[in-house]
Order: structure tokens, then C-alpha cells, then sequence
């Protein structure tokens, strides 16, 4: 009885959680579509989660290009497949890596910032005092946020994926001595639109995640400090947790509308 009324107990816990990110959401639309858009704030969140990311969004696209080639190449170098790595590495990069790398990296450094910024406004009465003054919350901090997240995470996505790309051509290359002209039309004859789209799909909505469940953690922080600190460690562990599920099901559903073996 006591394993059932746990299980009963994080089944209504989850569906809870669902339904508040579904009205935030709703209502973040809903404010977007009335034109309550305050162009200043938006401008200014997309310099702190677009620019301010782009260190460690290059840095992890890099790398993980780079040692995932050199992983590649000493496998497929016992089948003489060394030019297939190009194009396994740019794949993956694209589909997969790159979009899921990039938002659990986001989700780590912004979200939890956007968490703890909102939480110390809910904790001190500001969000209070916006209502007392007539501004709504969700226009004020969400609408700004959202927007900026849904902006830069696609070209965010973009970075990583590039980066990883030019460096597992320079580590292929330069370092394993694969034949560049056939890595590089190998790249290209295998790699397609759809393998960008599919890309850009995914960073929009790890964005939408992100975004959704910070703003919903912060505004529900309670109990000061300690409980900013909760809602921040909530937030990272939830967002990566639901980019790393939501990554499931979209990589299942959009092969079914871009399929790979079709080239």
C-alpha cells in the first residue's frame, strides 16, 4: 500500500506540474498575441541567453565533435571505413548532439538564473508589488524571457552543431589523416536539409522547456533564500531531465518526417 499511494503521489505530483506549465504557457501565448511585448527587456534577455551563451555552447559543440571523430576513426579504421567518419559525426552532431548538448548546457547556465532572478523577486514581494501596480507578471518576466529563448536557442543550436562539424573536419584531417576532399563531399552528399530542420526543430523546443519550467520555478519559490535554492536545483534537474525525455520522442517522431535513408 505504501509503494501504490507513492506511486499515486508522484503520478498527481507530475500531472500538476504538467497542467501549471501548460497555463504558463498558455497565458505567455496568449500575452504575445495581445501585443504585450516589451521590446527592451526582450532585446536584453536575448544578449544575456544568446550572447552570454556562446562560450560554453562553442566550447561543448567543439569537443564533442572533435573527440566523438576520434572516437569514430579508431572503430572504422579496422573496417577501412575511415571516410565514413565525416558524415557519422555530421549526423549525429545535427539530430542529435548538437540540439541536446546545447540545451542541457542552457539549461544549466540560464535557466537556473532565470530561476534564481524570479525566485528572489517572488520571495521579496516584487512580483507582489508588479500586481499592485497593474503589471502583470507573466507579461513583465515571462513574455521577455520566452521570446529571447525562442530566438536564440535555434542559433545557439546552429553554433554547436558548426563548431562540431569544422572541428571534427580539423581533427579528421589534420590530426588522423583522413583524405580531406573525401570527407568533405562525403559530409555533403550525406547531410541534408532535413538533418538542419530536424536540428532547429529540437532547439526550439528544448528552449520552450527551458524557459517554461525556470519561469514556473521561480515563480512559485517560497521560504527565502533556501527556497530559491531548491527552485534552482529543481530547475536544472527538471529541464535536463525533460530535454533528455522530450529528445526521445522527437527524435522517434521526426524520423518518421524526415526520414535519414532517404537521400
Amino acid at each position: 500500500m505504501q509503494i501504490l499511494s507513492f506511486f499515486q503521489g508522484l503520478l498527481s505530483s507530475l500531472l500538476t506540474s504538467l497542467g501549471e506549465l501548460a497555463i504558463l504557457a498558455w497565458e505567455t501565448i496568449c500575452s504575445i498575441a495581445r501585443g504585450r511585448v516589451r521590446v527592451w527587456l526582450t532585446l536584453r534577455q536575448i544578449a544575456e541567453i544568446g550572447f552570454g551563451s556562446q562560450l560554453v555552447v562553442v566550447v561543448t559543440g567543439a569537443f564533442t565533435g572533435a573527440v566523438f571523430t576520434a572516437q569514430a576513426y579508431f572503430q572504422f579504421a579496422s573496417l577501412n571505413m575511415e571516410t565514413a567518419v565525416g558524415p557519422v559525426v555530421a549526423l549525429s552532431m545535427f539530430r542529435e548532439l548538437g540540439p541536446a548538448l546545447t540545451g542541457l548546457m542552457v539549461a544549466g547556465r540560464v535557466g537556473a538564473a532565470m530561476t534564481a532572478e524570479i525566485g528572489t523577486m517572488k520571495v521579496t514581494q516584487q512580483i507582489d508589488a508588479l500586481r499592485a501596480l497593474a503589471v502583470n507578471p507573466v507579461d513583465y518576466l515571462v513574455v521577455p524571457r520566452a521570446l529571447a529563448m525562442f530566438i536564440s536557442m535555434p542559433l545557439l543550436v546552429v553554433e554547436c552543431v558548426g563548431l562540431g562539424v569544422l572541428a571534427s573536419y580539423y581533427v579528421g584531417v589534420h590530426v588522423l589523416n583522413i583524405n580531406g576532399v573525401y570527407f568533405f563531399a562525403n559530409v555533403q552528399k550525406w547531410t541534408e536539409g532535413s538533418d538542419i530542420m530536424m536540428s532547429l526543430i529540437k532547439g526550439f523546443v528544448f528552449g520552450g522547456l527551458i524557459v517554461f519550467i525556470s519561469c514556473r520555478e521561480g515563480l512559485r519559490a517560497k521560504d527565502g533564500a533556501v527556497g530559491v535554492g531548491r527552485a534552482t536545483t529543481a530547475t536544472v534537474v527538471t529541464s535536463s531531465l525533460a530535454i533528455l525525455i522530450a529528445n526521445f520522442f522527437l527524435t522517434m517522431a521526426l524520423n518518421i518526417l524526415f526520414p535519414a535513408g532517404q537521400r
